[in-house]
């Protein structure tokens, strides 16, 4: 109990000591979503719409903070000057980079090899910026002075990315030009001088490993404060829901540990979706949300939440975050926990990729089906870049859960045999640190098809035929789901399936999409993938 209140006390002194706003709330551009909002004209969500979109953030739904995202899709970097001219009322009330915040995200150029000089683009621009709102301000203001790298798998590309900043692009002011003239004479100083970056950890080893990323980047850069970045969506993408899970209250508690040892205060933050798969944010759940994810100090506000539900809804969900979160501490750990979880997370990743590989050629022909809500570019998720997954290729975590959802077949119960094989310390391990397990199960089990699962199974041999799978892989795959379905409802005590008129109503969309892509009838497919879509209020 006495370390407990010392670390409290040390923290609140910690988190007090920084002199800024930290964002409880940051809207993004995950392409989640169903339904558009009025300003949009087309079918996807890019240009001037996003601009308007970062303001409706802000200004209707209250988010603190808007991630500006260069990831694997085109962006607009005069956003400033159009968010500061289009909206100067409102940001002369909310200073931008002081009340409300614009984050980049951007390439990781050892991942994104094609696109890795746009992260020159994003970078250069920050002075832009800063010229732009000192102007509309009549004072110094840096309205983006923060950059989410994903991918981050250790501390020197961080570190590399700071410094590129600071000596190639704030540095070049005192490049000479001739005898008597420098950069800075010509077209005038470069702020912010430094920026801060904000790491995005998204594989299991690197998880498993935050600490020895995180900590040498303090010891290296001394930060007065950090924010870290912790996936959610790419982990259950590649491993699966339980182990998503667990993978983000390992790095909330190794994070917390860390910011004892070196007195730096560290805002962790969590990518989130609606559905249980990639985080289980709605409006009716938000109580679950906050108890699961204690600890948490900025979570993201995706598409699907902003426009697949009531506005008043979602206004409602953003305050209770603002006002809320963080809420409590995470757990710390004893290093026999974290082991117990460790053998937890290898069963559970076993019997999901297994399962994931054998079904990989009919999710990706699914997935083309799925409609593009934003103007991305060709983009390979992690599971095609690991080494134990051979040459399995799959898209990224939305379309790959919108085709499961769209079969009838919600990617949440896969690899549950692995419950079969967990020992009694590991059962106790998943009790504690998934809180909502079952919650979660019981949430999304009424958007189970029984009925397409058996269409499957019954006709594996022509699906593997029409998606070019392997026969008798597709067919393993199949038999495997109905293990880890049977093993939920044994251990858990809960039916699957339908329950009301509406699950029903969705399961025969389903039933309709299942045919119409059998029969190949990509139109017919494509409406009733969407009509299932609206009921379950986001794509995936």
């Amino acid at each position: 109990m006495r370390k407990e209140i010392s670390f409290r006390t040390l923290k609140a002194g910690l988190r007090d000591a920084v002199n800024r706003k930290i964002p409880k709330t940051m809207s993004t551009q995950h392409p989640d979503n169903v339904f558009l909002p009025s300003w949009v004209n087309e079918d996807v969500i890019q240009g001037d719409a996003e601009v308007e979109e970062a303001f409706f953030a802000y200004n209707r739904l209250g988010c603190m903070e808007v991630m500006w995202d260069s990831e694997g899709k085109d962006v607009d970097t005069h956003v400033v000057r159009k968010l500061l001219s289009k909206y100067g009322d409102f940001f002369k009330e909310k200073i931008l980079g002081e009340d409300v915040f614009l984050t980049y995200r951007v390439p990781n150029p050892k991942v994104e090899t094609t696109e890795r000089k746009i992260l020159l683009e994003s970078l250069v621009n920050i002075p832009v910026a800063h010229d732009i709102a000192t102007t509309f301000y009549k004072r110094e203001v840096s309205p983006i002075f923060e950059v989410i790298l994903p991918f981050t798998t250790n501390s020197e590309e961080l570190v590399w990315m700071l410094k590129y900043y600071e000596k190639t692009i704030a540095g070049v002011e005192e490049t000479c030009l001739g005898e008597s003239i420098k950069v800075a004479d010509w077209i005038g100083a470069f702020k912010p001088k430094t920026i801060e970056i904000i790491p995005l950890i998204e594989d299991m080893e690197s998880i498993l490993n935050i600490n020895g990323i995180i900590e040498p980047y303090i010891r290296t850069v001394k930060p007065k404060y950090l924010r870290v970045f912790v996936a959610r969506s790419d982990p259950a993408l590649n491993y699966g829901l339980v182990c998503a899970v667990i993978l983000c209250k390992i790095a909330f508690s190794q994070l917390k540990s860390l910011e004892v040892a070196t007195g730096v205060s560290i805002y962790p933050i969590v990518g989130v979706g609606t559905m249980p798969f990639r985080g289980h944010l709605q409006p009716s759940k938000v109580d679950h949300f906050i108890d699961e994810y204690k600890g948490v100090c900025t979570v993201t506000i995706q598409s699907a939440l902003k426009y697949d539900y009531l506005l008043e809804d979602v206004i409602k969900t953003v305050k209770i975050l603002n006002e809320r979160i963080p809420c409590g501490e995470p757990s710390v750990m004893e290093p026999s926990e974290f082991e117990t979880l460790k053998g937890l997370l290898a069963k559970f990743m076993e019997k999901y990729q297994m399962v994931v590989e054998n079904l990989a050629s009919l999710i990706n022909s699914v997935a083309s089906l799925v409609p593009q809500r934003r103007a991305r570019k060709l983009h390979i998720g992690l599971f095609g870049y690991s080494r134990n997954i051979g040459n399995i290729v799959l898209p990224r975590a939305i379309p790959f859960a919108a085709a499961l959802y769209s079969l009838g077949i919600p990617p949440e119960f896969i690899g549950f045999r692995a419950l079969n094989d967990l020992s009694e310390a590991e059962w106790d391990a998943l009790d504690k640190y998934y809180v909502a397990l079952k919650h979660d199960l019981e949430s999304v089990g009424v958007f189970l098809s029984w009925r397409n699962l058996n269409m499957l199974a019954d006709m594996h041999s022509q699906v593997a035929k029409m998606v070019g799978a392997d026969e008798e892989k597709l067919r393993l795959a199949i038999a495997e789901i109905m293990k880890d379905l049977e093993v939920v409802e044994e251990k858990f005590a809960i039916t699957l399936g339908p329950k009301n008129l509406t699950q029903r109503r969705y399961e025969n969309i389903t039933n309709d999409f299942l045919i119409s892509f059998l029969e190949q009838n990509s139109l017919d497919a494509q409406k009733c993938l969407i009509e299932a879509a609206k009921i379950r209020k986001c794509l995936g």
